[in-house]
């Protein structure tokens, strides 16, 4: 386990040195940002002069190895637009994500239960309806579904708030939502947000399921006396977990960094609406620094989960010879 922890790091810091590279070019590639920070009236003079002082006249290269040197000390800069460091940015607006994202994850997760039954009794007409409602919700893409639900529970019922995240408090000087007020803003999106996940977690568990409960192991427990409840949630559930673990990882890892869309739909001051702030000014440094922190956010969730399989099957060798 130790030696396939480490040479996981490895590899991730080679990934993100990789992608520092991409994304420092890419950006590059995307326009000058002087030109939105100067007007049609500016001169060479004073054109040149934001240059310098945006550090956009030195040589791209030399460019590069300055951020990579702030980098490895969390330092990303200072936004071109706001003057304000970029981790302060970042810091203000990321636990607005992060509680969106664990409040959608959570929801999500309802789709275990409701696809194990939906594998169990596949044609009760409950099953039926579940099955009808993942296809729907894989169907219909996430900012119609928005739309669509801010005109229904905000405009039309005027049941809960269609923006913002409402009131806040600060524990340990962080911002969370957790006032009534908060918790309202936060329904609308999380819901929206978690509609993918769910109907996925749905159509894996209950494929999952019927596949599993029609092997010889499950017979054969059967037979042996085993009772149903033993046979269904100790022995069928051990083995769905384990696609399920890994495609869960990767869908908390893609609420966490995919939520733009919800985030500018329902004025979500999150890091993704953060990031299509930066992208319409064209700022660098947050724009550099938000595909780095998605990255690494992928990276750790990828290592947590090729973790939490040897918890769920220790029959799966996390490390030794045939890694």
């Amino acid at each position: 386990m130790t030696i396939f922890i480490i040479r996981r790091l490895v590899q991730s810091v080679i990934l993100l040195w990789i992608v520092s590279i991409i994304a420092f070019l890419a950006v590059y590639l995307i326009g000058n940002p002087v030109d939105l920070i100067a007007n049609d009236m500016s001169t060479p003079a004073e054109r040149e002069a934001a240059m310098r002082t945006l550090g956009l006249d030195r040589p791209l290269y030399v460019q590069y190895l300055t951020f990579v040197g702030r980098a490895v000390h969390l330092d990303f800069g200072t936004s071109f637009m706001s003057s304000l460091p970029v981790s302060q940015l970042i810091f203000q607006r990321l636990p607005a994500t992060v509680e969106l994202t664990i409040f959608s994850f959570l929801i999500s997760l309802l789709g275990l239960p409701l696809g194990v039954f939906a594998g169990l009794y596949p044609k009760s007409r409950l099953a039926k309806f579940i099955m009808s409602s993942s296809i729907l919700c894989f169907s219909l893409p996430s900012f119609w579904i928005g739309l669509m639900a801010i005109m229904v529970f905000s405009v039309y019922l005027g049941w809960l708030p269609s923006t913002g995240r409402g009131e806040t408090v600060s524990l340990f000087g962080v911002s969370f939502a957790l006032t009534w007020s908060g918790l309202r803003h936060l329904v609308l999106p999380g819901v929206v947000l978690a509609l993918f996940n769910l109907a996925l977690l749905i159509r894996m568990a209950r494929n999952n399921m019927l596949e599993v409960i029609s092997t010889d192991f499950v017979r054969f427990a059967r037979a042996k006396g085993v009772s149903e409840r033993r046979v269904i949630w100790v022995h069928a559930m051990r083995n769905i977990m384990i696609p399920i673990i890994t495609i869960q990882g990767a869908e908390l890892a893609q609420l966490l960094t995919g939520a733009l869309v919800v985030e500018q739909i329902f004025g979500y001051p999150g890091i993704g609406r953060l990031a299509i702030e930066a992208i319409n000014t064209l700022d660098r440094p947050v724009l550099v620094a938000y595909m780095m922190l998605t990255v690494s956010i992928f990276v750790l969730v990828n290592l947590i989960v090729d973790i939490l399989y040897g918890i769920v099957d220790p029959r799966i060798r996390l490390g030794g010879a045939h890694d």
